[in-house]
């Protein structure tokens, strides 16, 4: 199973959590309890959303099927062949539109236009990281929720928490929550319970 990216994910029965590691090991397990007449539910961990799983025929099967994106250094079969550019160093070729406004200015940068363009994306993005992350977490714990907590007491008030960025509120929505779900959702939404059993 080593060949598996370690993708995330959390497998829940009704609101139990019944398994929570690498999606490779955790869909055996789901398929066995299926099998054995429990309804199991899979999320992603990264974006909080249900996995739809396919598991039909023996183990090497499904975990052949599994739907793990590769990597952006992984080639892709068939595709045409490398132009111009660095691929050495990753670097990929696209269009870029921009006004007059904003070529002359790259134009007039001792570095040229796409070094500039590289050094900014860069800046941005370690500016605005954390918030980012923030918006990921939020977004993750908000499809946890509205596929597994929609029906609970409090989960408009919970949801307003979470965005709100509210944790004692969202604690305290939460309180008569399912353990496992309340945990998940913290879990998600702050990196609350990280000592998931599996």
């Amino acid at each position: 199973m080593s060949a598996f990216p370690a993708r995330s994910c959390t497998a829940f029965a009704g609101t139990r959590l019944f398994r929570h590691g690498p999606l490779a090991e955790v869909v055996l397990a789901v398929k066995a309890a299926i099998e054995a007449g429990e309804n199991v539910l899979v999320f992603d961990d990264a974006s909080g959303r249900l996995i739809d799983l396919d598991l039909r025929g023996g183990d090497a099967e499904i975990l052949a099927r599994l739907d793990i994106p590769s990597s952006p250094a992984t080639p892709v079969p068939n595709a045409p062949a490398k132009g111009r550019g660095r691929p050495k160093l990753g670097v990929v070729a696209r269009e870029v539109t921009l006004l007059p406004r904003h070529w002359d200015w790259l134009a007039a940068q001792p570095s040229g236009a796409s070094a500039t363009l590289r050094r900014l994306v860069d800046e941005a993005r370690r500016r605005d990281a954390p918030q980012q992350q923030r918006r990921a977490a939020q977004t993750a714990a908000y499809h946890f929720m509205q596929a597994l907590a929609g029906d609970l007491p409090d989960y408009e008030e919970a949801t307003r928490a979470l965005f709100a960025d509210d944790r004692a509120g969202l604690e305290q929505m939460t309180a008569g929550w399912p353990p496992d779900v309340r945990t998940h959702t913290l879990r998600l939404a702050f990196g609350a319970g990280d000592g998931l059993e599996s």
